[in-house]
């Protein structure tokens, strides 16, 4: 089993930049795909981008060419660069873990979660 536990969350302005990381314990990262997903108030939880095992990533459409999802196996952790942050982009922001191979897009193909860690952009 692994423990997930987020940070970096905050408050930025629109056009800004946060780097939220996610630490890993119980079990090394590398075991695992990681996904971040995020939530919004009175939406559904929806994914955001993930990385496989092999380090390949995939991300959703409105966050390609603005968020990068990286690994790192030496503090057992991942992490999620966001650029051009936008207000649209406020939400929970959630880390997973997944014992498939590769970075699923699917909240339900995820088996460990942490707690999440807030995000807001103003405009």
């Amino acid at each position: 089993q692994v423990q997930l536990v987020e940070s970096g969350g905050g408050l930025v302005q629109a056009g800004g930049s946060l780097r939220l990381s996610c630490a890993a314990s119980g079990r090394t990262v590398s075991r695992y795909a990681m996904g971040w997903f995020r939530q919004a108030p009175d939406k559904e939880r929806e994914f955001v981008a993930a990385i496989g095992r092999s380090g390949s990533s995939v991300y959703a459409d409105s966050m390609k060419g603005r968020f990068t999802v990286s690994g790192d196996n030496a503090k057992n952790a991942v992490h999620l660069q966001m650029n051009s942050l936008k207000p649209e982009d406020t939400a929970v922001y959630y880390c997973a873990a997944t014992l498939r191979g590769w970075g699923t897009t699917s909240r339900d193909d995820y088996n460990y979660w942490g707690q999440g860690t807030q995000v807001t952009v103003s405009s």
